[in-house]
């Protein structure tokens, strides 16, 4: 019998996919568990243009991350706190303040998350940080930091 998965079966398949089973597999456990349904041509069909749509969703959302991208890499953050004697910060930049700094000062919301933060930034100066905006989109952030 063919069925489409609607759900990650352990040794059987993954979601999405047509595949011949056996009747009694299909009605006794993936039925009932509504794990798969029957591969008639109408849910092919529906999968099919459900799985179009999909793609059409994650297309569009890199475009906007390699537009966001694009308007990161010319922007430039000053980031303003404490110093010691030489320079030294008072404790470090972190991720979520310099997060803040860019919603303050240019509008955009990004999450802390996503600043890719290699070492702490404890001294004054210029930085480069990266920011992960999608799966394939990495933009580059200028950070100036510039004591009070």
């Amino acid at each position: 019998m063919k069925v489409i998965l609607q759900a990650d079966v352990k040794g059987t398949g993954k979601k999405g996919q047509v595949l011949e089973v056996a009747d009694g597999y299909a009605r006794n456990f993936l039925f009932p568990k509504k794990l798969a349904i029957e591969a008639t041509t109408g849910n092919i069909q529906d999968i099919s243009h459900k799985k179009a749509v999909e793609d059409r969703r994650k297309e569009k959302e890199k475009e906007d991350a390699v537009e966001l991208g694009k308007k990161l890499n010319a922007l430039q953050i000053e980031v303003k706190t404490k110093t010691g004697e030489g320079g030294r910060l008072f404790g470090s930049v972190t991720s979520k303040e310099i997060a803040d700094a860019l919603k303050k000062q240019h509008g955009f919301e990004v999450d802390k998350r996503k600043l890719d933060l290699k070492d702490p930034i404890k001294a004054l100066g210029n930085y480069e940080i990266h920011v992960r905006i999608h799966a394939d989109v990495v933009a580059k952030l200028q950070i100036h930091v510039v004591g009070l």
